[in-house]
């Protein structure tokens, strides 16, 4: 199966989406938790100015909205080739992380080359947990 999207996020939550942080974020905090060593810290600003440099910061973001970005696969070779040694980062500070792809994120609210940025849902459903499926034993 080819998916449209990828993201990679945290297991804490944004307060203002209540979505698993952005690599981006995830690392930033890092480095404001001194949890980096310096060497570290400079590899994530050297690859940080990069992706400012090379891809448009979205408004939405900008402004802090209810939003989350998603990369475009179809065009992603470089930037997940900068975004390995990210990964690298956080696999060294043993920094859990999941690598999401959909071709359903949500609303989109803004789209460019390499990116999009999507609408967070707060239609949370929760459903009561289900019977138990599968051979009996």
């Amino acid at each position: 199966m080819k998916f449209k999207y990828c993201r990679i996020q945290g297991k804490e939550l944004a307060a203002n989406t209540r979505s698993g942080k952005g690599i981006f974020s995830m690392l930033n905090q890092m480095i404001t938790d001194n949890v980096m060593e310096q060497e570290d810290a400079d590899l994530f600003h050297e690859i940080d100015s990069w992706f400012a440099e090379e891809l448009p910061w979205p408004e939405p973001c900008q402004r802090q909205e209810k939003v989350i970005c998603y990369f475009k696969t179809e065009n992603t070779d470089m930037m997940m080739k900068m975004i390995n040694p990210l990964l690298w980062l956080l696999e060294r500070y043993q920094h859990a992380y999941y690598v999401v792809y959909t071709n359903f994120p949500g609303e989109i609210v803004y789209e460019d080359d390499y990116q999009i940025v999507v609408k967070v849902d707060e239609n949370i459903v929760v459903e009561d947990v289900q019977a138990p499926w599968g051979p009996k034993g």
